[in-house]
């Protein structure tokens, strides 16, 4: 009558039918015709994937399955429902058990005085097979020709087994993430030149970290998103100056650390590029890159670094004084990743948020800050190896030799490459902290002749020569010196 009506259902009879009130059919002939499935109709193993309720609602399966089941046959299904561990369990195996009995199926014919039952409805056939039948095909033409399948009382009833208790995780709230931006030079040659490295780390660790920025505080966009953690801490006792090029074998360096651990290495893994550790001030573009061939753990997350290979990278320049106690220390594992910024965003301010992936940029977990990259990638190196030699006729020879950023670690090159676009160098001669001459060469060498010395005021007196490399890219790279006491 145009009504959809649910019932639970507990395999009870609602109607006994006799053989007196059975009907005749062209098909049916005032009999109970009786039927059974194939055995491989018939599914083994069901599983039912649910949302785990009372706990961290996370999605979980079970599995029913009867002890003489032989095929790898599954029938699986999904439910968006929020389930205990025991409901879902007896949901599948009533399943299971409803399937397998209803390989038995009956098909029978009413007149239509017994026109009220229908669909859903438990019959018990008293002069027919045993047991109870639940009609699921109902076909009105005249007389009411039925099909039912067997069903049994039994597996309706509620089982005896015991709720499981879920203890759900405790809340944890996220936290600011700790980070650093890193300017740095090429360390393998494999990074992007102008795109500076973020390292963070967090505790507790959010699984992922999230990294919008834009030009303006509104409007952010997706940047990166960090899964690893990085190893980031601070020094406990002071660096001192060191040469680079050689072992510094000073006292050793006390680190405190959070987000992994430190390891030794041997001679060999430190020359080839183990263990690289920035050290600097905090700031995007002060850091220096050294090595560390020992690590020895003197508390927790407390080391002492030792055998150290210092001003890495062509960041020598940084290693002129010490790094005080405080410093930031940040493990180059490659846990630290490069932001994407194109090079026409050099050197402009741009807004970053910092926070866990999970949570939008807005949250007020996340961290806003502002920073412009200078992209130290693309700077070229110091020059080394500055020298000025006094001619007879009272000029200065001088001389250096250039080094590159980019592949200059062969040990079977003639010369290193150039690395740039072309040769130049910036040249500046200073009297008294003020600059007297300035030029740019294309060669690494230049005669200081007695004219310009006197142009200069310099015959007689002591002042400094400065030299770098140009680059189209950057500008000068740092400027190697010498004094020079005519």
């Amino acid at each position: 009558d145009g009504v959809l009506a649910f019932r639970m259902r507990d395999g009870r009879p609602d109607h006994v039918v006799g053989q007196g009130s059975l009907a005749t059919t062209d098909d049916l002939s005032g009999f109970v015709e009786t039927m059974r499935a194939m055995e491989a109709e018939v599914v083994g193993r069901v599983r039912l994937s649910f949302i785990e309720a009372e706990g961290d609602y996370e999605a979980r399966a079970v599995e029913a399955i009867f002890p003489d089941e032989e095929t790898a046959t599954v029938s699986q299904s999904e439910v968006n429902l929020s389930l205990t561990q025991p409901e879902a369990r007896r949901m599948v195996e009533r399943w299971l058990s409803e399937a397998r009995v209803a390989r038995d199926g009956a098909k029978f014919a009413l007149p239509p005085s017994l026109g009220h039952i229908g669909p859903g409805d438990v019959v018990r056939l008293a002069d027919g097979p045993n047991g109870a039948y639940r009609i699921d095909r109902v076909e009105r033409a005249g007389a009411v020709a039925v099909e039912a399948i067997r069903v049994e009382p039994a597996i309706y009833q509620p089982s005896d087994e015991a709720e499981a208790r879920v203890t759900p995780r405790a809340f944890i709230p996220p936290v600011p993430v700790e980070f650093s931006f890193l300017d740095l030079p090429l360390m393998s040659g494999n990074e992007v030149e102008h795109q500076p490295h973020i390292a963070i780390t967090a505790n507790p660790w959010p699984g992922a970290v999230a990294v919008y920025s834009s030009d303006v505080d509104a409007g952010y966009r997706l940047n990166r998103q960090i899964n690893s953690r990085a190893i980031i801490g601070e020094t406990l006792s002071t660096l001192d100056p060191a040469r680079h090029g050689i072992w510094d074998r000073g006292r050793a360096l006390r680190v405190r650390i959070t987000g992994g651990a430190l390891s030794s290495v041997t001679d060999d893994q430190t020359l080839n590029g183990a263990n690289i550790l920035a050290i600097g001030d905090g700031s995007a573009a002060n850091w220096e890159l050294l090595q560390f061939r020992d690590a020895v753990l003197v508390a927790p997350d407390t080391y002492d670094l030792s055998m150290r290979l210092r001003g890495q990278a062509g960041t020598d320049t940084a290693i002129s004084g010490a790094w005080p106690a405080g410093s930031r220390v940040v493990l180059m594992n490659g846990a630290p990743k490069q932001l994407a910024i194109s090079i026409s965003e050099r050197d402009l301010l741009r807004h970053y948020r910092i926070g866990a992936a999970k949570r939008p940029y807005t949250d007020p977990s996340f961290v806003h800050v502002t920073e412009a990259f200078a992209g130290i990638g693309l700077r070229p190196l110091s020059p080394c190896h500055l020298r000025a030699r006094r001619l007879g006729a009272g000029d200065y020879a001088v001389g250096w030799i250039r080094r590159t950023r980019i592949d200059g670690d062969s040990w079977s090159a003639y010369e290193v490459p150039l690395g740039e676009l072309r040769e130049r160098y910036l040249l500046r001669v200073t009297l008294g902290g003020t600059i007297v001459r300035e030029m740019t060469l294309g060669s690494p060498d230049w005669i200081y002749s007695i004219a310009m010395r006197a142009a200069d005021g310099t015959a007689g007196q002591t002042f400094r020569l400065l030299v770098a490399q140009l680059s189209d890219a950057f500008g000068p790279g740092p400027f190697t010196e010498i004094t020079i006491n005519d």
